[in-house]
């Protein structure tokens, strides 16, 4: 019974919301569209729909790496964020990231939830700030498909034992409580590691260092697997193949987008993000290689995706030479990772951490070395101390807070399954449907 009441309250909540979108106008507000680039904007549409492909290659990415008996349960987890996050963010999600800042000059921590409620002021005119030659709404749509990825990332970690309605509960808190605020100090005009120079062209702190850091954290608090002990092979090695296929083709979005225009940036960065990925596959199968491992599709696919995190807050800023480097040395830090991480205690399930936290770790600490004026290569110093000091605030702050949240969500909605639904699996205990399409009690 109170199983059912919780879910006709998400119900009453989700009615509430529909309710507001028909009350609050949204388009009261004076547009300019003066300044609209019909290159711009085609290639900012077409972003956004790429970025968006990468949810559910991710999906296919990590439901073909866990057991067969989580196979839905995993990609499922996937998808629901892009529910869950879509209707938040257009709800205040995205006033929190990009709304009016809160906090000194220079140093804003989050913006005013009021500023776009309910997307107000949010069409198809520019914003000179964030969007200057292309509808604000674009704008709007393309940061929330990072915000929507950004959770999914983060459910590796504790993949095969997580409780459905617990893990959405989670993804509300992070959203509001860690990314939106994350996203508005890294890519506000006031946010406070904008303003000291912080360099993320595309998110490789906003997204894969907080999804890495929030992976650990929910890795340690929800604890080991009744079998971590025992070596699963993947249910389906084509899935992997398949989701990380999709994620390479909607990395372009990621990263080229982010140059909010169709320019020499965003080419650049295109360039970068196929080379770093090209270079981090082949590092990784020849590392597995010569510690006497077979060439494997599941090692090239881990390595492919290292090698597009690292170079994702590197994008726009280095070039191509730069892009094998990193490439190259992030694909040995996160395999090393990996192997270090097997030997522990702790149960990150498909290695969210050694992959998107060290790669994105790598990536960001390698783009104040390499990036274009600034750089450590290049004699300056000040970008690349900043940066190290960043990766102390993010981490503590992306780790803590998450932790917090894990904590708050279980005192709400228990976040372990129980013993017999992890043992029989969460496609059948969670949702009533399996891979195999058997529906028992246990098997």
């Amino acid at each position: 019974m109170k199983n059912k009441t919780s879910w006709w309250l998400l119900l009453a909540l989700l009615v509430i919301v529909a309710f507001l979108g028909v009350l609050i106008p949204t388009g009261t507000v004076e547009q300019d569209y003066s300044n609209l680039n019909a290159g711009d904007t085609a290639w900012m549409l077409t972003a956004t729909g790429l970025v968006l492909l990468m949810t559910p290659g991710l999906a296919l990415f990590y439901g073909g790496m866990i057991q067969s008996r989580n196979i839905i349960s995993t990609m499922l987890q996937s998808f629901i964020a892009m529910g869950i996050v879509s209707v938040l963010w257009v709800i205040v999600g995205f006033s929190i990231a990009f709304g009016d800042s809160i906090g000194p000059e220079g140093f804003g921590l989050f913006g005013n939830p009021a500023t776009y409620f309910m997307f107000k002021g949010v069409g198809g005119g520019t914003n000179p700030d964030l969007a200057p030659t292309f509808p604000f709404a674009v704008f709007a749509m393309f940061q929330l498909k990072f915000a929507i990825i950004t959770p999914a990332l983060i459910t590796g970690s504790f993949a095969g034992r997580v409780r459905f309605r617990a893990y959405m509960l989670f993804m509300v808190l992070f959203i509001l409580f860690i990314y939106a605020p994350l996203a508005h100090w890294t890519w506000h005009p006031n946010g406070f590691l904008r303003n000291w120079g912080v360099l993320d062209f595309a998110g490789g702190t906003v997204v894969h260092m907080s999804a890495g850091f929030a992976a650990l954290a929910g890795a340690m608090f929800l604890g080991r697997r009744k079998d971590a002990n025992k070596e699963f092979k993947p249910a389906n090695i084509p899935y992997i193949l398949l989701g990380a296929g999709m994620l390479w083709f909607g990395w372009f979005g990621f990263n080229a987008g982010s140059a909010l225009a169709a320019n020499d940036v965003a080419a650049s960065a295109l360039v970068n993000t196929n080379t770093a990925s090209a270079a981090a596959m082949l590092t990784w199968i020849f590392f597995d290689a010569a510690q006497g491992k077979k060439p494997s599709a599941v090692g090239a696919s881990i390595g492919l995706v290292v090698g597009l995190v690292a170079i994702t807050p590197a994008a726009g800023f280095v070039n191509v030479g730069s892009s094998i480097f990193i490439g190259v040395i992030a694909a040995i830090i996160s395999n090393y990772a990996i192997t270090l991480r097997t030997k522990s205690k702790l149960d990150d399930t498909l290695d969210v951490f050694p992959a998107h936290g060290m790669g994105g770790i790598t990536g960001m600490i390698l783009t104040a070395v390499f990036a274009n004026e600034v750089g450590l290569i290049h004699g300056e110093i000040t970008t690349f101390l900043y940066h190290l000091l960043a990766l102390v605030i993010v981490g503590a702050f992306t780790f803590g807070g998450s932790f917090l949240m894990y904590k708050i969500t279980d005192m709400i909605v228990p976040l372990r399954i129980s013993p017999h639904g992890e043992k029989i699996g969460l496609d059948i205990s969670q949702h009533d449907e399996s891979y195999n399409f058997v529906y028992s009690d246990e098997q």
